[in-house]
Formats: structure tokens, sequence, C-alpha cells
């Protein structure tokens, strides 16, 4: 029988950012360079996922990661000596970007042992969470309404008090790729979470809706995951233990619609970079003009 919890307005004041694979789709260039570094015009990924969490108010945010990507933590650590030479050099408006980035969250990070899977890299965060809900974000998935996205799992979840997944309608052919969810309909953008299956066949998908990377979990996952046997690839899935979990918790579901870009592959990277730049106000007059694309 599903528990439902207690009732008591839970806050979630945590994110969880989870940077912690290898990014072989990238290499070579990903064997000395973080795939998170992965530049989206002047960010690197990281750093969307980590504004994501601040527009929503997090009070700590949690990036998972290893021990040889030094640069995810130089990135957000004070550079003085940089900052002095482009004060010196009249280079204001850099200055300004490269100072606000200690700034933008409350950081710290945690690093994952071995390579488990996503799984395990969220169990990797359970010391620091604690016993309380929390959100997940994966870098590698982006969204048209970016933050919006976070913000209104987050407002489903105060109603709910409860698991929620973020579920996006994907094509037949994109099926074995994701997690996909058996589901209840109730409004028109959250549905009851009723099973889920990682990566099946066509043939054995309850219907086309693929869990994307958000997420906001009970910490009652973190029991499930320490349990959890290796699944697909074997990886500890946390997809997995959201099934076990679904035994005794509910879930519910926040349906995305716009588009969604995976950074994470090469094709998605240039996706999303082309869909920024054609929306910056630097840059899209000209690249607009240069690809022959009609104005927005």
């Amino acid at each position: 029988m599903v528990n439902e919890g207690k009732k008591t307005n839970m806050k979630v004041r945590k994110a969880v950012v989870v940077a912690a694979g290898r990014g072989t789709r990238f290499l070579p260039f990903t064997k000395s360079v973080p795939k998170e570094m992965l530049p989206l015009i002047d960010k690197p990924v990281i750093q969307y996922a980590i504004e994501e969490a601040a527009a929503c108010n997090m009070d700590l945010v949690v990036v998972v990661t290893t021990p040889d990507k030094i640069a995810l933590e130089k990135y957000f650590t004070r550079d003085t000596e940089l900052e002095h030479i482009l004060q010196k050099t009249g280079k204001d408006d850099l200055l300004e970007k490269i100072k606000c980035l200690p700034d933008l969250a409350n950081i710290c990070f945690v690093h994952q042992k071995e390579q488990l899977g996503l799984g395990d890299a969220v169990l990797t965060a359970r010391a620091v969470v604690g016993e309380e809900p929390f959100a997940v974000i994966l870098p590698d998935d982006l969204f048209e309404q970016r933050e919006g996205i976070l913000q209104k799992m987050l407002d489903a979840f105060h109603k709910y008090q409860s698991n929620i997944i973020a579920l996006r309608k994907v094509d037949e052919e994109e099926i074995d790729r994701y997690g996909v969810a058996k589901v209840k309909e109730l409004t028109e953008h959250i549905c009851q979470v009723l099973d889920l299956v990682e990566k099946p066949r066509l043939a054995d998908a309850p219907s086309d809706l693929a869990i994307m990377g958000r997420y906001i979990l009970m910490p009652d996952i973190f029991e499930e995951l320490a349990t959890t046997p290796k699944g697909i690839g074997g990886e500890i899935q946390l997809t997995d233990a959201l099934k076990r979990l679904l035994s005794r918790q509910s879930m519910y579901g926040y349906k995305i619609q716009g588009e969604y870009y995976d950074s994470g592959t090469i094709q998605g990277w240039i996706e999303a970079t082309l869909a920024l730049a054609l929306n910056h106000p630097a840059l899209s007059q000209r690249l607009r003009a240069y690809l022959h694309y009609p104005k927005s």
C-alpha cells in the first residue's frame, strides 16, 4: 500500500546537481576537460544548472562530481589575479561576469567514488542532503522554459508533498533511451505515476512519457538507492529505485512542454548552442542573417 506521507508543508531547500559522468561522447575533448564545462555561448553547461537552482531560492546546491574534475570547483572559486588584470585593463563588463560566480549560490562539492551510475551519484549526496526533500538537476537536460520547469515542479510539490518527476513525450525511436512512466492523468500538466520502466523496448513501453532530468524527491529515495541492485549497464539506476519507492510512496509527474535539448550529445549540444544564440541579444541578428533564418 502506498503511504501518502505526512502533509506537513515541507520545503525543498537543497538541490543536487549531478556532474560525475565521463562525457565519453565528447572524447577526446573530455579527456582533460569536464563535459559540464562545455560552453553554451559564454557560459559552461554547469552554470546554467547552478543558476536554475539559484532562481528557485535553494539554500544549498550540492554538486556531485569526481576528484579529477578540479575545473568545476575552480570555476566557482574567486580568482583575484584575473580580477586585478581585468580591472587594470578597464574590462569592467568581464570583471562583473567573473566576480559574480562564487556568489551565484551556496555550493558544496561531493565526490562519487566509483562510476556506478546516476543512482549512485544521487546517493553520494545523502550525508549533505539529510532527511529532507530535495531537487535533482541533470545539467545535460536543457529546456526552453529553463528555471520555470523546476519552479513549477516545486509548486506541485507544495501541493502534493510527495515525489515529483519531470516527464516529456518522446518519439517512438527514442523510447529505449529513457526511463518511461505509466501514468494516470490528473490535470493538463500533472499526472500520477503508476509504474516506471528503465529503457524499455518500444513494445514494452507503458507510454510515450519519458523521464527528463529534473526531480523533486523525498529523502526515502536514499534508502532505496542503498539497496537497489545494479541494473542496465552494471549501474545503479535511479529509475529502478524510484520504481521500488512507488510501492510505499505516491509519485507525480510534471509534463513538460516546449523544446528540449540534450547537451550531453554532440548534436544536442550544437542544437542548444544554436537555440540560445538565435535568441541572444548580441548574436541573434547577425546569426539569423548568416543562416538565412527568419526573424522571431
